[in-house]
C-alpha cells in the first residue's frame, strides 16, 4: 500500500494549530489529522471540492478534537461515511476505533496504510501515526521542541521521544503547531556552539517573515538540532548541568532539567 504518492496539506487553525488533510492522487477523498476547528475545515473542503472520510485523533486536547462534532453533522448532510479514529488510552466521545502501539490503520480509499506508536507525556495517552515516510505526532515533537508535560512523567516523554528520534531519517515530521521560532530561540540558549542550529534558525526567521509553514520537519534534521532528542550529547549534559547547578545521573533526568528550563524561558 505504499507505493501511492499521499499528499499532506496544511490547514491553518487558531493562533498556531494545523490541521492535516491527508490525500493521495488519483482520490477525491481525504483524511484529516487533528481537527480542532471544523469550520476551516469545511472550508478547505468545499473550496477544493473533496470528500471527508477519516478523521485521526492524536490525543484529546480541546485544539485538537474540537471540530469532530460539527465534521461529522457536516459529513452526515452530504451522505459520507467517516470513520473517526484515535487513542485507546484517552476519553473521546466520537472514535469509532481506538487504537494503541502497533495497530494499523487501513485507509483504503486513501491507499494508506498508518502504524500506530504510543507516546504518552503531552497526554498519557497520545499517539502517532506513522507510515515509511510521513509522522503525525500532534504535540509530541515539535520542530526544535517537544510538548509541555500535562499528563506524563518526563521519563516516559523522553522515552517517546526517544521512539520517534529512532525512526528512519527521512520520515517527514508534520507536527501540530508553529511553533518553530520560539522552539529554536530556546534551543539555541541551551546549545549555542550547534552550527545546524544555526543555519536552521535563519532559514526558520526567513520562512516566518514572510509568514510561510515551517513544517515538514525531518528526523534527521530534529537529531541534529532539537535538544530533547539530544540528550545523550555532552553539549546538551554540561547545559542542563549548568542551569540546575547539579549534575543529572541519566538522559531522561537531562531531559527533565531542559524541559523544566524550557517551562520558565
Amino acid at each position: 500500500m505504499s507505493n501511492t504518492h499521499h499528499i499532506v496539506s496544511a490547514i491553518k487553525a487558531f493562533n498556531d494549530n494545523y490541521i492535516w488533510a491527508l490525500a493521495s492522487e488519483n482520490s477525491d477523498k481525504i483524511a484529516l489529522v487533528d481537527p480542532g476547528d471544523a469550520l476551516v475545515c469545511i472550508e478547505y473542503l468545499q473550496t477544493n471540492k473533496l470528500v471527508l472520510s477519516a478523521i485521526l485523533i492524536t490525543h484529546h486536547h480541546r485544539d485538537h478534537v474540537g471540530g469532530i462534532e460539527k465534521l461529522l453533522a457536516y459529513a452526515k448532510n452530504n451522505a459520507w461515511p467517516v470513520t473517526v479514529y484515535g487513542p485507546a488510552n484517552e476519553n473521546i466521545a466520537q472514535l469509532d476505533v481506538t487504537l494503541k502501539e502497533n495497530d494499523i490503520v487501513t485507509l483504503t480509499e486513501l491507499n494508506c496504510q498508518l502504524h500506530i506508536l504510543d507516546l504518552p507525556g503531552h497526554t498519557s495517552g497520545h499517539i502517532a501515526y506513522y507510515n515509511n515516510d510521513l509522522l503525525f505526532c500532534g504535540d509530541t515533537l515539535f520542530s526544535g521542541g517537544c510538548g509541555r508535560l500535562f499528563e506524563g512523567t518526563a521519563e516516559q516523554m523522553h522515552s517517546s521521544l526517544t521512539k520517534l528520534a529512532n525512526l528512519p531519517t527521512n520520515t517527514l515530521i508534520y507536527c501540530a503547531h508553529e511553533y518553530t521560532q520560539a522552539n529554536l530561540a530556546f534551543a539555541l540558549a541551551v546549545e549555542p556552539s550547534n552550527s545546524d542550529l544555526h543555519t536552521y534558525a535563519e532559514q526558520v526567521n526567513l520562512k516566518r517573515q514572510q509568514n510561510q509553514t515551517t513544517l515538514p520537519s525531518n528526523i534527521a534534521l530534529e537529531r541534529q538540532i532539537n535538544p530533547f532528542l539530544r540528550c545523550h550529547k555532552a553539549s546538551i549534559k554540561l547545559a542542563a548541568q549548568a542551569y540546575t547547578n547539579q549534575s543529572q545521573s541519566s538522559d531522561s533526568e537531562v531531559f527533565a532539567a531542559i524541559r523544566a528550563w524550557k517551562d520558565n524561558f
